[in-house]
C-alpha cells in the first residue's frame, strides 16, 4: 500500500504573526523602510502577502509595530533590572549586561531600531515619535538614579535630558557597532560600556562634577 502523505501542520495565528516579525526585523534592517517590500517579507516568512495583510494593514502598520515591540522589550530590561536594593553598581552592570544580551539575540532589531536607513522623512518621524515615547518611560527609572541628573550638570529637567542622551549615546553607538563586529564578546562590550558610563556617574554620585 501507498503510504498516505501526512498532512500539513498549520501554523497559528500567534505563531505566523511571529514569523512575520522576525522576517519583517530582518528585512527593515538590510533594506530600511524604502527598500524593505512586502513581497519579500511575505516570501521570508513562509506566507502570502494577503496573509500577511490579515496581521498587518499595510507595511507602515507592521514597521511601526515592530518599533514598538522592541523598544518594549528593552524598556522591559531597564524595568526589571535596574530598581532594587542592590548598589548602584551592581544594577547598572546588570542592566546594561541585559540590554546587550538583547542586542546580540536580536542583531536585526538593534540596526533597525538605531539605524535609522529610511531616507522617508515621515518614516524617520514616525521613528522618533516611538522612541521618545520609549525615552520618557525610561528616564523616570534613570531619574531615581542619585546623581543622574547632576551627569548633566544641574538637578532640573534639562539636566536629567542631556543624562539620558550620555547614556543612550554610548549605548545605542556601541550597539550599531557591534552589529557589525559580532566576533567581539558581550563582556568587552559591556566592560567598554560601564567603563564610558559607570566611572563618571559614580564620580558625580560623590559629589564631584566638571568645574
Amino acid at each position: 500500500m501507498t503510504a498516505k502523505p501526512r498532512p500539513r501542520t498549520r501554523m497559528s495565528a500567534a505563531t505566523r504573526r511571529a514569523s512575520i516579525e522576525a522576517a519583517a526585523t530582518d528585512v527593515f534592517a538590510e533594506r530600511g523602510y524604502r527598500g524593505a517590500s512586502i513581497d519579500e517579507i511575505a516570501r521570508r516568512s513562509g506566507v502570502t502577502p494577503p496573509v500577511l495583510y490579515d496581521h498587518f494593514a499595510s507595511k507602515r502598520d507592521l514597521y511601526r509595530q515592530l518599533l514598538e515591540r522592541h523598544f518594549a522589550d528593552l524598556r522591559r530590561i531597564w524595568r526589571e533590572n535596574l530598581p532594587g536594593e542592590a548598589p548602584a553598581r551592581e544594577r547598572v552592570a546588570r542592566s546594561v549586561d541585559a540590554w546587550f544580551a538583547y542586542i546580540e539575540a536580536n542583531p536585526f532589531a538593534g540596526r533597525m531600531l538605531f539605524r535609522d536607513t529610511s531616507g522617508d522623512p515621515e518614516v524617520a518621524a514616525l521613528h522618533e515619535q516611538v522612541a521618545a515615547g520609549s525615552r520618557a518611560a525610561v528616564m523616570g527609572l534613570f531619574a531615581a538614579e542619585p546623581g543622574a541628573t547632576r551627569l548633566g550638570g544641574a538637578s532640573n529637567g534639562a539636566g536629567l535630558e542631556m543624562s539620558w542622551v550620555v547614556l543612550r549615546g554610548v549605548l545605542q553607538g556601541l550597539a550599531i557597532w557591534w552589529v557589525d563586529h559580532p566576533e567581539v564578546p558581550r563582556e568587552q562590550v559591556v566592560a567598554t560600556a560601564m567603563n564610558g558610563l559607570w566611572l563618571g556617574l559614580e564620580r558625580v554620585q560623590q559629589g564631584e562634577t566638571w568645574g
